[in-house]
C-alpha cells in the first residue's frame, strides 16, 4: 500500500532501468566461491594449495588483474578462461596443464548453476515492473554464462534487452555499450537509469553516456562520494522514482 501511495499518479512506462548483473543482482562472490571450492575438492587440490582460503585469496588477485586486461582488449576470452587458474595455481606449484584446462572448463560450467541473489532482488524487480519501468541488462560477462545465470535464478523474464559486451565488442565503461543498449531499448539517456556495483564501469560509464545512475555498494568499501549510492536493493524503487519521475 505504501508503495502504491508513493507512486500514485506517476507513470514510468517510457522510463528504462538498466542493471548490471554480477555483484548487483547475482551474488558473484558467494556463487563463485562455492563453485571454486567444489572444483578444487574434486581435483584434490585443497591440501596442495594449503587450504581453500589460501587459494581463493591468490585466485581473486590474479583474476582481477586479468579481467582488467580483458576489459582493455589486451586478453582474449579464451585466454582469460584458463590463465586465471594457471596464474593462481602456479603460486602453489601446480603446473599440470591438462588439469588447469579441466578446471577452467569446469568453472564456466558450474559457476552459472549457482543461484544466490542479493537480498530482495526478485521482489525489487517485481515492484519496478508493477511501477511500469522497462528493465534491461548491460553486462561485461561472457554471453553463454550470463544467460545461464539469469535462467537458473528466475531473473530472465524480468528483462527485455540484454546486452553482453562481447556481442558488440565494447566493455563498460565505453560509451558505445550504453548507447547500443539504449538504442535497442528505444530509450533516451534522460529517461534511462543504470544500476551497478562498479563505479568506473557502471556509474561513470553511464553518466558519460548521459544516463542517470545508482551505485550499489553493500559493503561501502570505496571512499568516493556519490549522491545516489545505496547499500540495499530495496532502496531502488524510491530512488528510481525520484531520478526518473516527472
Amino acid at each position: 500500500m505504501a508503495l502504491q501511495l508513493l507512486f500514485w499518479g506517476m507513470s514510468f512506462l517510457n522510463k528504462h532501468i538498466f542493471f548490471d548483473l554480477d555483484r548487483t543482482l547475482w551474488d558473484f562472490d558467494r556463487n563463485s566461491k562455492m563453485a571454486l571450492h567444489s572444483i578444487l575438492e574434486q581435483e584434490n587440490l585443497i591440501d596442495k594449495c594449503f587450504g581453500f582460503e589460501s587459494f581463493h585469496k591468490v585466485y581473486q588477485q590474479k583474476n582481477k588483474l586479468l579481467w582488467k586486461k580483458y576489459g582493455k582488449g589486451k586478453l582474449t576470452k579464451e585466454a582469460l578462461r584458463y590463465e586465471r587458474f594457471r596464474a593462481a595455481l602456479k603460486v602453489f606449484n601446480v603446473l599440470d596443464e591438462e588439469q588447469i584446462c579441466r578446471i577452467g572448463d569446469a568453472y564456466v560450467e558450474l559457476s552459472p548453476k549457482q543461484t544466490i541473489l542479493f537480498p530482495n532482488a526478485l521482489a525489487v524487480l517485481q515492484d519496478l515492473k508493477k511501477m511500469g519501468f522497462n528493465l534491461h541488462i548491460i553486462t561485461n560477462g561472457f554471453v553463454e554464462v550470463q544467460y545461464k545465470k539469469m535462467e537458473n535464478t528466475g531473473l530472465r523474464p524480468f528483462f527485455e534487452v540484454i546486452v553482453c559486451s562481447e556481442d558488440i565488442g565494447f566493455n563498460k565503461p565505453h560509451p558505445s555499450i550504453f548507447e547500443h543498449a539504449m538504442r535497442e531499448a528505444k530509450a533516451k539517456p534522460t529517461c534511462s537509469l543504470m544500476i551497478g556495483d562498479d563505479y568506473r564501469a557502471d556509474i561513470s560509464g553511464a553518466i558519460n553516456a548521459g544516463m542517470h545512475a545508482i551505485w550499489f555498494e553493500p559493503d561501502i568499501k570505496n571512499t568516493l562520494r556519490f549522491e545516489n549510492r545505496i547499500t540495499a536493493l530495496n532502496e531502488i524503487p524510491q530512488r528510481a522514482a525520484r531520478l526518473l519521475g516527472y
